[in-house]
């Protein structure tokens, strides 16, 4: 995106951003409640029209892209999407073929390989037979996450999809990310901890609608900048080389 600015009736919401998801590359997105994390996101799946600048995809603005190309190139997998009660997990990751479809909207081989794949890479292919209101929230966030891999995209968003995960399910899910990089698939993941971001290959702060930084997690992860944006009780520590942000002393 190259000086990308949004407004919401009259109100600014983000300011000349400049940032670029490189294939095979985990950026995570840090920042305080309402500085434009989820807007940035949206603007970047083509839900969103930026009211300065503009996004581009392989050298094309997003505007001049169908719904399928973006559909099939752009994974958005939202913060608060809710699930179909009365489908199986495979029907579920399914859906994520369907910006593959022909005009008859028939899934051949392809579509159900690319599925198999994704039930693979979030490990749930043992309960596909399930209805999702029986999984676990860790177990549903992957499943919702299979079908966005489904469509095979080159970039996928997330908006904070550690939410309401405990620490063990966070864990899981940070590692899944992690194995994303050997698919070649660019991951630009909204996060709530700047905890988890550690393991992004960049790191980038938005702070009051702006770029405040772009960097690795140890160049970004500094106090100065998080009690900037956080409050002086904001603590990091260096542990075995790696940033750790802890609250007070």
């Amino acid at each position: 995106m190259l000086g990308l600015s949004f407004s919401y009736r009259g109100r600014a919401v983000l300011n000349d951003i400049n940032l670029e998801l490189h294939p095979g590359e985990w950026l995570a997105l840090l920042g305080p409640n309402g500085v434009g994390k989820s807007t940035l996101l949206r603007l970047m799946a083509g839900l969103l029209k930026p009211s300065v600048g503009e996004v581009r995809l392989g050298g094309e603005r997003l505007e001049r892209l169908s719904s399928w190309t973006l559909g099939q190139q752009i994974a958005f997998l939202p913060q608060n999407g809710g699930y179909p009660e009365d489908l199986t997990v495979e029907e579920v990751v399914s859906l994520g073929r369907i910006p593959h479809l022909g005009l008859l909207g028939r899934a051949g081989k392809a579509d159900w390989e690319a599925v198999e794949w994704a039930l693979q890479q979030t490990q749930v292919s043992g309960f596909r037979d399930r209805l999702l209101p029986t999984l676990s929230g860790g177990e549903r966030q992957r499943v919702m996450l299979a079908r966005a891999l489904a469509a095979r995209p080159q970039y996928l968003l997330l908006d904070e999809p550690t939410n309401h995960l405990d620490l063990h399910h966070q864990a899981e899910f940070i590692c899944l990310l992690a194995g994303l990089r050997a698919q070649g698939i660019g991951t630009l993941t909204v996060l709530h901890d700047p905890n988890l971001a550690r393991s992004a290959d960049r790191v980038a702060f938005l702070s009051a609608g702006k770029l405040a930084a772009l960097g690795t997690p140890r160049e970004v992860l500094n106090q100065h900048l998080l009690q900037s944006a956080y409050g002086g009780w904001v603590r990091v520590h260096e542990v075995e080389g790696e940033p750790v942000v802890l609250l007070g002393g």
